[in-house]
C-alpha cells in the first residue's frame, strides 16, 4: 500500500505541477520556517535524508533555481538552503492538488472510524520508532 500510494502521489504531483514528492519535501520544510531557510544539516534531519541524497537532490533544486545555497557567516563550514520566489509559488501552485489527492486516496475511501484506527495505529509506531532510536543513540 505505501509503495503504491506513493508512487501514485508522486505521479499526480509531477503532472500537476513538476515537483517530485520530494521537492515538496524539502518545500514543505522550508515554508514551514519563520524565516524560509534551515541549516543543510537540520533539513537532513528534518526529512530523514543521509547526508549524499541531500546534497545531490538539492543541487538539483539549485538548478532549478527553487532554492539557494547560502554561506553561514557564524560557520564557515555551514550552509543555509534559502527557499527562492520561484520555489514559493512552485509550493503555492502545487499544495492545494497535492491535498486534495491526498484527501481523495486516502481518507476520502475511509470511514471517521477508520481515520481514527489509522491515526492510533500511526502514532504507535512512531512512538516504538521513537523508543527504538533512543535505544541505538
Amino acid at each position: 500500500m505505501h509503495t503504491q500510494l506513493v508512487a501514485h502521489l508522486h505521479r499526480q504531483l509531477q503532472h500537476d505541477s513538476g515537483l517530485s514528492l520530494s521537492d515538496f519535501d524539502v518545500l514543505v520544510q522550508l515554508t514551514d520556517q519563520s524565516e524560509p531557510r534551515m541549516r543543510v544539516g537540520e533539513l537532513g534531519q528534518a526529512l530523514q535524508w543521509e547526508k549524499s541524497r541531500l546534497s545531490h537532490h538539492l543541487g538539483r533544486m539549485q538548478r532549478r533555481g527553487l532554492v539557494l545555497r547560502e554561506d553561514c557567516p557564524d560557520d564557515a563550514r555551514g550552509a543555509f538552503i534559502v527557499l527562492t520566489e520561484q520555489g514559493r509559488d512552485a509550493i503555492e501552485q502545487a499544495a492545494p492538488r497535492h491535498v486534495e489527492t491526498v484527501r481523495e486516496q486516502v481518507f476520502d475511501a475511509l470511514t471517521e472510524d477508520q481515520v481514527d484506527a489509522l491515526a492510533s495505529i500511526a502514532d504507535r509506531i512512531l512512538e516504538k520508532l521513537d523508543e527504538s532510536d533512543r535505544g541505538s543513540a
